[in-house]
């Protein structure tokens, strides 16, 4: 059953406690005003400590290397899964939040020169190596525990 099975839960419980932990520095960072303003930064925002990404898919190579054992070929495919993720976390989507910040930069400075109507662009923030390092180590102990209890 999908709700007994320590992977899953592993990866939940890693997901919920990373978002948990984001959303809580957060507040105390930010002071967001309102509930929803809450509840936005805990199902949708992106960056931030931990990296909820790495906390997800360390615990989920870490409960599968557990669970089905470090030789399995699920376990290679999950551990490449994670590398690929972390380092999607770390670089790509962090140059992609700074180039979109200079475009809207530059959409600031159109507007207010030459009175053009432009929407500015999502600015997606990616994890620096301490977000992604504190959410792999959260990933990892929260797996060794729902593997080992």
């Amino acid at each position: 059953m999908l709700f007994t099975n320590r992977i899953f839960l592993s990866a939940v419980f890693s997901w919920f406690l990373a978002q948990l932990l984001k959303s809580i520095i957060a507040i105390f960072k930010n002071r967001p005003r309102t509930a929803i303003q809450i509840l936005m930064r805990f199902f949708w925002s992106t960056g931030g400590m931990p990296s909820s990404h790495s906390s997800v898919v360390v615990a989920i190579a870490t409960s599968i290397g557990f669970v089905m054992g470090p030789g399995d070929p699920i376990f290679i495919v999950t551990l490449f899964y994670a590398a690929l993720v972390i380092r999607d976390a770390l670089g790509v989507r962090r140059a992609a939040g700074f180039q979109a910040k200079t475009i809207n930069a530059l959409i600031g400075y159109l507007k207010k020169e030459n009175d053009i109507d432009i929407k500015p662009v999502k600015e997606i923030h990616g994890h620096s190596i301490s977000e992604v390092s504190i959410g792999a180590i959260l990933g990892f102990f929260i797996a060794v525990a729902f593997c080992n209890l």
